[in-house]
């Protein structure tokens, strides 16, 4: 085979001719000059897709310096706190208010190592959940999470002390109770974005409160004025306090009070247990019911009040009447008796009202007739739902049909349930002059409560009512409930309990109706005490329970709310 070099004119290149068995073939070399070209060729292609780069960036700055942070970010927007309006008493004195506080997040898409942020954060929450920590920081596709909500300064400086990235602080708003659990189921409580859930907190939102905050016009809490209620913070207190012990005291299920201005229907103070604190309250779900308002159960005997009341006013009974209570009521296969220590013979009606006599007042009611009980309680507000500010009050539960067994029983307290709260509201009633006024937990005057008063009873049925509860607060089951100087009169109430649907002859439902002063009264207060297995002298009687209650009330409150003591003789005729 033999190689020839030789030059091409056409095309300006040395070509390389062979020449051998079979066809001949022929192999180009590339010249100095090509290779230039080429060169030049890729420059410009790097230059280009530098330039295009370049501009890309640019662009992409020149979009982020031109657009508000809030859409760039991979953090939700944050909108300004929303605000509560403080609430005080009556007398100015702070009941709750916003504190201002942070929340962590973080953005998981920017964590760099999340075993190393689990374990950090842990050392400072030790009740964090770490498994769900580490799922939320793992989420490469998530730009936002909450980690913890309302931290406090010393949390909140002990994660910056970490030096985490991509974790961040929000502010909020925290709502704090200084009394915690002292009128907590008046105030109520708000969730987590300081909306109200309950009590006071939520009649707020249900006036308009929570609209404004979604519209953001509640940015700054300086705007809002304080909600100022009727409670006494110093008699809300006591109240609480003698609540809070009852159930311990007497071994019971759980209690209430409630102290009403008679002449304004404003609530002075008012305590159910349990109870809750509003600053943490899913750590007391049980003490979440305010059994005062929303619970409701067989008053008892404090219903004879209300069936004398009836009785007098129809004009079908008078207080010089007597009845038969020497045997026991048979009536349609049921038995209605008293109590052992009611007398067995013939009874006047300051005697059946002060032994506490079921067979009386049942043949006192048979009187009185079906129709107008139904009337009359349905007057007092007995058979139908509270009206109030307060959002958790119970309807009350009544037979659903009305047999004259139902209205013999029910004379006595037996067969309605209603809640302690309205049973005060009616007797409050009785007591002044037979104006109805539905109870307020706002500042109200008395000629604004006369303006939307109901008359339920006349004023001569009222001084009957009055004359009787100072006999029974004198000579009666009342007795363990006067304190001295202030005359304390009333009506006891042991209520058997149903339990599985029949009449538990252990467990009762106590409860004490008392006002005073009894010889001008004023206020009323209402106490219960449910399944109480001991009281005063070993007994668990509503005489041995709930009144005494009412005495451990009265004798710390009535000098706050301006009741001078009297210490000579009242005794009144009405």
């Amino acid at each position: 085979m033999s190689i020839i070099h030789a030059f091409s004119a056409n095309s300006g290149r040395l070509i390389e001719l062979t020449f051998g068995p079979g066809s001949p073939s022929r192999r180009q070399h590339s010249t100095g000059k090509g290779q230039a070209k080429l060169a030049k060729s890729r420059i410009l292609v790097l230059v280009c897709a530098l330039a295009i780069a370049y501009v890309a960036i640019f662009t992409k700055l020149t979009y982020l310096a031109m657009t508000p942070e809030d859409l760039t970010s991979s953090i939700p927007p944050s909108q300004a706190p929303a605000f509560r309006p403080d609430i005080v008493d009556r007398n100015g004195e702070l009941m709750a208010t916003d504190i201002r506080t942070v929340s962590m997040f973080a953005e998981p898409n920017r964590v760099v190592d999340v075993d190393e942020t689990v374990e950090k954060l842990a050392g400072v929450f030790p009740d964090l959940d770490r498994k769900s920590l580490y799922q939320k920081l793992s989420d490469k596709r998530s730009r936002f999470a909450w980690l913890r909500r309302q931290l406090t300064p010393k949390q909140q400086n002990a994660v910056l002390a970490l030096g985490l990235p991509a974790i961040g602080f929000r502010p909020e708003v925290k709502r704090f109770y200084p009394g915690g659990r002292t009128a907590a189921h008046i105030l109520g409580y708000v969730d987590i974005d300081n909306h109200g859930v309950a009590g006071m907190e939520k009649y707020l939102d249900m006036q308009g409160l929570s609209d404004l905050a979604a519209t953001g016009m509640t940015p700054s809490d300086a705007a809002l004025q304080p909600v100022r209620l009727s409670v006494d913070l110093r008699v809300q207190n006591i109240v609480h306090d003698v609540v809070a012990a009852a159930p311990a005291t007497y071994q019971a299920q759980s209690a209430g009070a409630v102290i009403l201005d008679i002449h304004t229907g404003e609530v002075l103070a008012m305590a159910s247990a349990p109870d809750f604190d509003p600053n943490d309250p899913q750590t007391d779900v049980k003490g979440w019911l305010n059994r005062m308002s929303n619970g409701t159960d067989e008053m008892g005997s404090v219903f004879k009040t209300f069936s004398m009341a009836m009785a007098f006013d129809t004009g079908t009974v008078k207080l010089t009447d007597t009845f038969d209570a020497s045997t026991p009521l048979h009536y349609g296969g049921f038995t209605i008796h008293d109590d052992r220590d009611v007398p067995r013979r013939v009874l006047s009606i300051p005697e059946i009202f002060r032994y506490s006599s079921n067979v009386g007042t049942a043949k006192m009611m048979e009187k009185v007739g079906m129709e107008n009980q139904r009337a009359y309680l349905n007057r007092f507000g007995l058979l139908s739902r509270m009206d109030t500010e307060l959002p958790e009050v119970a309807k009350p539960s009544q037979p659903k049909v009305w047999k004259m067994i139902n209205s013999l029983t029910a004379a006595f307290g037996h067969g309605v349930a209603t809640t302690p709260m309205q049973t005060a509201v009616a007797g409050a009633a009785l007591i002044d002059d037979g104006k109805l006024i539905e109870p307020t937990f706002l500042p109200r005057t008395q000629e604004e409560a006369e303006k939307t008063a109901k008359i339920v009873v006349k004023q001569s049925t009222s001084d009957v009512i009055k004359y009787l509860f100072k006999l029974n607060g004198e000579q009666g089951s009342g007795r363990m409930a006067d304190v001295a100087g202030f005359h304390v009169g009333g009506k006891t109430g042991t209520a058997n309990k149903v339990i599985n649907g029949v009449y538990s002859h252990k467990l009762s439902f106590n409860s004490f109706l008392a006002a005073f002063p009894i010889d001008h009264p004023k206020y009323v207060v209402l106490s219960f005490i449910d399944q109480p297995l001991t009281g005063v002298h070993n007994l668990n009687l509503a005489a041995e329970t709930a009144a005494p209650m009412v005495h451990d009330i009265i004798s710390q409150a009535a000098p706050l709310l301006g009741i001078e003591p009297n210490f000579g003789n009242v005794l009144a005729s009405y």
